[in-house]
């Protein structure tokens, strides 16, 4: 198979879907490798690096797209990209679709089969696609908190750790999955009284035993959220469900009791965020202040540590990435339920219900469209 890799053009976004030694894997396994040039610069990768292990070298994203049968990204592709996509192509990236219909549509108009990193599961039921991303976007979250709320960013000039005397910043996290768990232990390690809010007891509970009780658990309810975040430095918005958007757990009403100078920053942007008053922002324009609260919601936070992320995330689709590649999606997806969830759109339909369902749309399960 003929497996192409685009350079991201999404604002800020610096990783590459795919190591050199992704791509020695790949040729050694007799697929042809086709890498946009300078795709890998931001992560440290240069084009003699894949051109070294046999991978093909393109000098534009439209020679990347036209040649492979298999697209792998990163991110979702934007709009200039979509008539680059054809029928009968393989996408396999993250693509949160359940925030953005313009994208939906794109990808029903290219009748290009998406599969979402997002939605592919594994035999306990999780999203392992998902997992390391997360666990980068959850650790940097918690020093980009921090960083905004010193009074120089407009945060209210409390330091996370406190000192003999002062206490400590106070930090509300809200979902205690991969994301939220790893920020809280993050900002807990560095000195801050961090509190969990879920509807899992089972996720509340390995907080807890995990942390030794250093880390604060309440079952979530709308009045337990309403009344920890008056008195909160730090909210972290951590909340997923799975191919769907996620539901508003601040409205705007809390976030106008809040504290001036008060960071929130909502990592479940990209599925249209757990807070009302929250928006897509950028890497370069990161924040807006909104009712004294300042507000954070770049939906690709790895991207900041694109060594680290890319690394990651090849570690975790390379084995799927050769299923594909090898079987083809459809014998793939067959034997191999899991991974099927992950197609989110076939041939002009789309094919994951929770997606469907968030943007009023029709679906079919992807064996009666492939």
């Amino acid at each position: 198979m003929i497996i192409g890799i685009p350079k991201e053009i999404k604002e800020g976004e610096n990783r590459v879907a795919l190591t050199p030694a992704g791509a020695d894997r790949l040729v050694r396994d007799g697929h042809t490798v086709i890498i946009e040039k300078n795709a890998g610069k931001a992560s440290g990768f240069s084009d003699d690096d894949y051109a070294e292990v046999g991978a093909d070298i393109a000098a534009s994203a439209e020679k990347v797209f036209h040649s492979a049968d298999l697209i792998i990204k990163v991110k979702e592709p934007l709009k200039n990209e979509f008539v680059l996509l054809r029928e009968g192509q393989t996408l396999f990236t993250y693509l949160h679709l359940a925030s953005s219909r313009e994208l939906v549509e794109g990808l029903l108009t290219a009748r290009v089969t998406a599969v979402a990193y997002e939605t592919v599961k594994d035999i306990q039921g999780r999203l392992p696609l998902l997992v390391p991303m997360s666990e980068v976007a959850g650790r940097m979250a918690a020093q980009i908190a921090i960083h905004y709320l010193e009074a120089d960013f407009g945060g209210r000039g409390i330091l996370v750790s406190g000192v003999p005397g002062v206490p400590s910043a106070e930090a509300l996290v809200l979902g205690g999955g991969i994301v939220g768990f790893n920020a809280a232990r993050q900002l807990a390690a560095l000195g801050a009284r961090v509190t969990i809010v879920d509807v899992s007891h089972d996720r509340l509970k390995y907080a807890d035993d995990v942390t030794g009780g250093r880390i604060a658990t309440l079952f979530s309810t709308p009045w337990v959220v309403e009344k920890m975040i008056r008195s909160t430095d730090i909210v972290i918005g951590a909340v997923l469900v799975t191919g769907a958007k996620a539901p508003i757990l601040v409205t705007e009403a809390m976030v106008g009791s809040m504290k001036a100078g008060t960071v929130i920053l909502d990592i479940s942007v990209d599925q249209g965020g757990c807070v009302e008053t929250i928006r897509p922002t950028t890497h370069k324009n990161p924040v807006y202040t909104l009712h004294n609260v300042i507000h954070y919601g770049v939906p690709n936070i790895p991207a900041s540590v694109p060594r680290t992320s890319t690394y990651a995330l090849t570690s975790t689709t390379l084995p799927y990435v050769r299923k594909i590649a090898s079987l083809g999606l459809k014998k793939a997806a067959a034997e191999d339920p899991l991974l099927a969830q992950g197609i989110n759109c076939a041939k002009g339909t789309v094919t994951y219900e929770a997606v469907a369902a968030s943007l009023d749309m029709k679906w079919k399960p992807w064996s009666k469209v492939l």
